[in-house]
């Protein structure tokens, strides 16, 4: 059991990138008052991933140690979609995308926070009431344009000549405004959160309600190792991935990013995962997924998926429940692989193939041009999955 003091530590230290303010938080922690934590989702796809896990497990930290962690469902957000690190504007989502979308995302957080012990809140209670436009009006006056346009994202889309539009302008606002209707003392958020959480500060003062301190993350990056997890850079492993499929796609994870996987998404202390860093990377790994396959499941399911996976790795046989991916007819290695996004191009689809990294029913296939055929794929070590050509 930790002691109240190991709490604050890990609150303060584990897995956090910046805090602001930093000084001002310490005191508040070992103060003893109790904080209101809030962390917002909006449900723009109906999977939650282990990039979502990240401010979760912070979460249920400040839960832990006797904090309210609130829960904001951006259902009302979500049809806009936050524009942080976006090229381009996202597409509008219906109310009926964003209620499909929201179906299981109880159960899934339920899966790393104790939801009875969660305040959840909507925050289409507050921007779908009646006078929600006069709130949007006064949101209005809480920023200037020229703050948001000097935030990076919007700034590179304007030079390079791409629209900014007012309905993305007003997502940092709306962001603020969250923080001020459930009064929170602090919000948790990604390094590409950066502004949006600034700026819940700023409306939080233009409405008279005490500034939230800010705790930022890193970004947890996804089975390509190098961009942030992401459904649109098919990159991620969903709380709901199958355990089987979920221990490998772990076991697929880059081995560099080994440890921040362990630091970020696992409960082990420090010095258990300084013991792991001793063993050799594909044990390190095998226990990596056994962990995040256990917290997202169950024990005993992921000691199943661990012998499935040594099964297929040193047996050479196939996992069961493997993805099904259908290739055209005639479709040549390098074009499928890049099209289905199981290489990250063309080209990279061609290196794969010359170094011996793809196996056609246990046979290596030799040519990037060659015709796929149906069977059974492996790519890199330990990705398999099934090929069907229609």
């Amino acid at each position: 059991m930790k002691t109240r003091d190991e709490k604050i530590k890990e609150i303060l230290e584990r897995g956090v990138e910046n805090i602001i303010d930093a000084n001002h938080f310490g005191e508040i922690l070992k103060s003893g008052r109790k904080l209101r934590v809030k962390f917002g989702i909006d449900p723009t796809s109906p999977d939650l991933h282990l990039g979502h896990m990240v401010p979760l497990r912070k979460l249920l930290q400040f839960q832990n140690a006797g904090h309210k962690a609130v829960l904001i469902v951006g259902d009302f957000t979500a049809r806009i979609g936050d524009p942080s690190g976006r090229s381009e504007e996202r597409k509008m989502l219906s109310e009926k995308e964003v209620k499909n979308n929201m179906k299981t995302y109880f159960a899934q957080a339920g899966k790393i926070l104790n939801i009875d012990k969660t305040e959840v809140r909507y925050n289409s209670e507050w921007f779908g009431a009646r006078d929600s436009l006069a709130v949007l009006f006064e949101l209005a006056r809480a920023g200037s344009m020229q703050q948001i346009l000097r935030r990076a994202d919007f700034k590179t889309r304007i030079d390079a000549g791409r629209d900014v539009t007012v309905l993305e302008m007003l997502y940092p606002l709306m962001q603020g405004y969250d923080s001020v209707v459930v009064r929170a003392d602090a919000e948790l958020g990604g390094s590409d959160q950066r502004f949006n959480l600034l700026m819940g500060r700023k409306v939080q003062r233009h409405f008279g309600v005490p500034e939230q301190d800010i705790l930022i993350m890193p970004l947890l990056e996804g089975t390509d190792g190098a961009r942030k997890m992401s459904k649109s850079y098919e990159n991620y492993i969903a709380f709901n991935e199958k355990p089987n499929s979920m221990f490998a796609k772990v076991m697929s994870v880059p081995d560099a990013l080994v440890q921040k996987y362990f630091l970020l998404l696992t409960g082990l202390s420090g010095e258990e995962i300084k013991r792991i860093e001793k063993l050799p990377i594909l044990e390190r790994k095998k226990r990596l997924a056994f962990e995040i396959t256990s917290l997202l499941h169950s024990k005993a399911t992921a000691e199943k998926a661990r012998e499935n996976f040594e099964k297929a790795f040193s047996e050479k046989e196939t996992p069961a429940n493997l993805k099904t991916f259908y290739a055209r007819t005639g479709e040549e290695w390098a074009d499928f692989l890049a099209r289905a996004k199981l290489a990250k191009s063309k080209s990279d689809a061609k290196r794969l193939i010359a170094g011996g990294g793809v196996d056609l029913n246990g046979r290596r296939v030799l040519r990037a041009g060659g015709a796929v055929e149906n069977g059974v794929v492996k790519i890199g070590k330990y990705k398999f999955i099934k090929v069907e050509v229609k």
